[in-house]
């Protein structure tokens, strides 16, 4: 085996949470007053730091509506959100395997860490984490680079080389390379295989079988 530590994205790479954010989303904008676009067009903003997906979709840098849009989001993600969630099929056996195998496996998502935390104990999945490293209702710790940081900070610097980022967005490859880490992007997720390639992973896995032949191979 090649990496024994693993930090994990987790929408789009865990768990399929396309319902949650895209319906809390519609939610804020339609009480901001804006027309709702249709759920599949809202892909994109699966990945990325929130606040910077509704300065592109307000078409605004209005910090004060900017907040405003975040907060209505999350008043119904809170409560209704982040449970309309789906674990992709296959993601709990395997995260058993690698354990069996000695592996440690790290929680590294842009999402608020108070709702990675709710997320992972409702799916039964957070007994599989040693850690769980997400961003701040406060607006901390936002960005995957500064997330992977934080999470590196506790291990070895000799560890890096058997580390790997896991994730479905070019935020995971671009948070791994400025931590000098390696990367799997996952091609199940929110991010396109081009994305992926053009990011350059260094590895890609299309589907969670294959996810699980390169960490377990």
């Amino acid at each position: 085996m090649r990496y024994y530590i693993l930090l994990w994205d987790l929408d789009g790479t865990l768990t399929d949470s396309k319902e949650g954010i895209t319906r809390s989303v519609q939610y804020a904008l339609k009480k901001l007053g804006y027309s709702i676009p249709d759920a599949n067009d809202l892909n994109w903003v699966i990945g990325p730091p929130l606040k910077e997906s509704f300065r592109v979709m307000l078409k605004t840098s209005d910090e004060a509506l900017l907040n405003q849009a975040v907060a209505l989001y999350r008043e119904r993600f809170r409560e209704t959100g982040l449970y309309e969630n789906i674990v992709y099929p296959g993601i709990p056996e395997l995260l058993v395997q690698l354990k069996e195998q000695g592996c440690r496996n790290f929680l590294a998502t842009s999402k608020p860490r108070v709702f990675a935390e709710k997320i992972l104990q409702h799916f039964e999945l957070k007994e599989h984490f040693e850690h769980i490293m997400g961003s701040e209702l406060d607006g901390k710790l936002v960005d995957k680079e500064s997330i992977i940081s934080e999470v590196l900070k506790g291990l070895p610097q000799e560890a890096r080389s058997k580390t790997v980022m896991i994730g479905d967005r070019k935020y995971d490859v671009q948070g791994a390379r400025a931590n000098r880490i390696d990367v799997i992007g996952v091609g199940y997720g929110y991010g396109t295989l081009e994305e992926l390639h053009k990011a350059e992973a260094d590895w890609i896995a299309p589907s969670v079988q294959a996810l699980r032949d390169l960490l377990l191979r």
